[in-house]
């Protein structure tokens, strides 16, 4: 009988009992280094787990950051349209008000005109 290329021996024989300690420790190291592999795979877990926490962490920083930053613009924002409502506002003043000492200037004219004439007129 045969099991994995060995031949069994008749009982007792030290070749099978040294070939199946040689199983049993090749067993044991495989088993040892499957262990210290899965150490090593659990720490290079807990250390990206650790990373992605943190990288979560500045994430949420940083989205903090740009929802204020976002506020503020929108409140300039709102402050430039009332600002540019005021500037209209005072521009068409500035045009009322040019219009206004338009007239009055040739309002001026007019009568300076009409005195002339009157005085001109009556000489």
């Amino acid at each position: 009988m045969s099991y994995d290329g060995y031949t069994q021996l008749p009982s007792g024989s030290t070749d099978h009992d040294r070939r199946q300690q040689q199983v049993i420790a090749n067993t044991y190291d495989v088993l040892q280094r499957t262990t210290q592999s899965i150490q090593r795979s659990n720490q290079v877990a807990i250390e990206t787990e650790n990373m992605g926490t943190e990288v979560l962490g500045e994430l949420g920083e940083h989205r903090e950051s740009l929802l204020r930053t976002t506020r503020r613009l929108e409140d300039a924002d709102q402050e430039l349209s009332k600002s540019r409502i005021i500037l209209r506002k005072l521009s068409r003043e500035v045009i009322y008000n040019k219009i206004v000492l338009i007239l009055i200037i040739i309002l001026e004219v007019a009568i300076l005109i009409g005195l002339l004439i009157l005085k001109f007129a009556h000489l």
